[in-house]
């Protein structure tokens, strides 16, 4: 009786943990993936498709097939120029986002005590044929 208390109490701290360290992975792979290719995106692209519009829907698809919340997602991009079409240049594309913890109920505060920041940062260099074509 004591072993199936014991293995009990140390087991749902256990699966708990794993599926907090799952959720936290997968929101790892999903900013990075999304980081990783909008920065494709702005730097292969011509600048009509690096509008926001693009780029947001990229986010958003990439995010919804992680099980992120697109809507706590932050896109910054970093060029050296305004247009980001220069031979050479590199952009930088940063992804922020709140990945909730499993199981942890609305009532135990603000999104903030049930969530965990994650961000990636992906550069790529813009081809010297982004603008041929």
């Amino acid at each position: 009786m004591e072993f199936l208390t014991v293995g009990l109490l140390l087991l749902v701290p256990i699966v708990y943990l794993v599926l907090s360290v799952a959720a936290i992975q997968a929101g790892a792979f999903g900013v990075e993936g999304a980081a990783r290719h909008v920065a494709r995106i702005v730097a292969d692209g011509a600048r009509s498709s690096t509008d926001a519009g693009s780029i947001d829907r990229v986010v958003r698809v990439i995010l919804d097939d992680y099980g992120i919340d697109a809507d706590s997602a932050a896109v910054t991009v970093a060029c050296e120029t305004p247009a980001c079409d220069q031979a050479g240049e590199r952009v930088e594309v940063s992804v922020r986002a709140r990945i909730a913890l499993p199981l942890t109920p609305a009532v135990l505060g603000p999104e903030s005590a049930t969530s965990l920041p994650v961000e990636a940062t992906a550069t790529a260099t813009v081809s010297r044929f982004a603008g041929a074509g």
